[in-house]
């Protein structure tokens, strides 16, 4: 990470640039004719391109974490490496977006969706409850938006009705928690809270019961977030009426954006809690992988699958943010990071995909896919990778996410919690599987179908994520080194 002093106004350099390409975005969809709006997705990536290499060069945080703008932000490895993540899914779903015809020239998708992305990027780096609580509304507000962005689709506008009620209630939930954080303790510094309970803000000592009840309703607002049993009941429907770039969208930067929130106020602000809340996420994540892969097993739509893939997936992960709280030093929090960081790669490849099969065919039902490997070699080959890595398999990434979440669950002593996620993920490979049978059937059964044609966007967001794929799994020790200088500075607490 980076040396020195940094200006406040470098430090926000990502967001700065996120607003100006907002703008710039909006600007060009008022003067460009329709034909040249159809080019505003490679606009956008590459802006998001040229925010990230000049937040590279000129926004990192330097190596001890440090509070700016009044402690409402706070500079780390962690908000440097998420946002990154997010200007990288950003990216390649602007370009998934592109060749949508309902969807190319329409300049307030992208500004939505580069707002969605600065609310996560301050989501990374909020330090205090009230930022905190901005960041999470300025990133769902657009996303209700953007799921429902189809208005003559009944199943999108559906989606976004859903997915804003759902919102709506577990965000009052949620604040209802951070309210009886503030009144408990006085203050609403994220790293001061846990002081605040033992009384060292001048109020008296919280009685361990109510800082416990406060932490449920706080987790049920990130639950949210995450898609994480019992709080995943709008991620199927939203999933499968939401455009698909969206969706692929929802499942890859919105969630975690949901797990760097919801490392940094467990472990600073409830870490008198540890053991309490280590057994809290470890349930969640026994539900949502049980969940998810059993009810992924019936389902006959992609998106549907995907949805239930991604509330197991999220189950995984939580096995690392169960080992943390169980002591597990810093390896949970850099193998939750690491697996992020594959899921982000693999979901969006998946996602593109089906973005693209959805468009070229008209169909979203897995039996449709029938033979795409002839139709559409490129095509299949990123979806069986894409699909590999979901399920585990090596060299990819998501293999080696599952042994470092695993191994740090293992270390902790969860032995038992990494049992009954082996034994998920061997019922996770079977309908990832299924999927690859469909696809890669015999020649003679698809006689006669014609050949897709593939645009140059979705070719293009299809190799960089099956690229990325490969090289977080094959090239494994420089993203583990980024994932553990991560997740060290959610555990340095000034």
């Amino acid at each position: 990470m980076g040396n020195g002093d940094i200006s406040p106004l470098t430090a926000v350099l990502p967001e700065l640039g996120l607003l100006a390409l907002a703008a710039i975005i909006l600007v060009l969809d008022l003067f460009w004719d329709r034909k040249a709006r159809a080019n505003l997705g490679w606009v956008t990536a590459g802006g998001l391109l040229l925010v990230a290499v000049l937040s590279v060069f000129m926004a990192q945080p330097p190596e001890t974490p440090t509070l700016i703008w009044g402690g409402m932000l706070r500079l780390d490895g962690a908000s440097f490496v998420f946002r990154m993540i997010f200007l990288a899914g950003a990216a390649i779903t602007a370009l998934m977006v592109s060749e949508n015809q309902r969807l190319s020239a329409q300049g307030e998708f992208y500004a939505l969706m580069l707002v969605s992305t600065l609310g996560m990027s301050l989501m990374a780096s909020a330090a205090d409850l009230v930022m905190l609580y901005l960041a999470i509304e300025t990133t769902s507000i657009p996303l209700y938006i953007l799921s429902g962005f189809l208005l003559r689709d009944q199943k999108s506008v559906e989606a976004g009705l859903k997915y804003l009620l759902y919102g709506a209630m577990t965000s009052a939930v949620m604040l209802y928690g951070f309210s009886l954080l503030y009144g408990f303790t006085g203050t609403t510094q994220i790293y001061d809270i846990a002081a605040g309970f033992s009384g060292q803000n001048g109020l008296p000592a919280v009685y361990p019961a109510a800082v416990i009840g406060a932490m449920l309703l706080v987790l049920v607002g990130f639950g949210f977030k995450v898609s994480a049993a019992p709080f995943h009941f709008w991620a199927p429907d939203v999933y499968e009426g939401a455009p698909t770039a969206v969706a692929g969208f929802l499942s890859t930067a919105s969630k975690a954006a949901g797990f760097v929130v919801l490392m940094r106020v467990l472990s600073a602000a409830f870490s008198d809690q540890a053991l309490v809340w280590s057994g809290v996420v470890a349930a969640l994540s026994i539900g949502s992988m049980v969940v998810g892969n059993f009810l992924a097993l019936a389902q006959k739509n992609i998106k549907r699958l995907l949805a239930y893939s991604s509330i197991a997936q999220a189950g995984y992960m939580l096995i690392g943010v169960a080992a943390a709280g169980a002591g597990g030093e810093s390896l949970p929090y850099t193998a939750t990071t690491y697996y992020l960081l594959a899921y982000l790669a693999t979901n969006l490849a998946a996602f593109g995909v089906v973005a693209a099969v959805s468009r070229l065919t008209g169909s979203e039902q897995i039996a449709d896919y029938r033979g795409l490997n002839q139709r559409a070699p490129g095509l299949s080959l990123a979806l069986a990778v894409a699909v590999l890595s979901l399920g585990g398999i090596p060299p990819f990434a998501g293999f080696f996410g599952k042994v470092v979440v695993f191994a740090s669950g293992i270390q902790a002593g969860l032995t038992w919690l990494v049992i009954i996620g082996i034994l998920n993920a061997v019922v996770g490979l079977y309908y990832y599987l299924t999927v690859l049978r469909v696809v890669y059937q015999r020649a003679e059964e698809v006689e006669g179908e014609t050949p897709l044609a593939i645009p140059a966007a979705w070719k293009t967001a299809a190799v960089l994520s099956a690229a990325g794929i490969v090289a977080i799994g094959v090239l494994f020790l420089p993203w583990y080194n980024l994932s553990m200088q991560a997740a060290s500075s959610l555990l340095t607490f000034r």
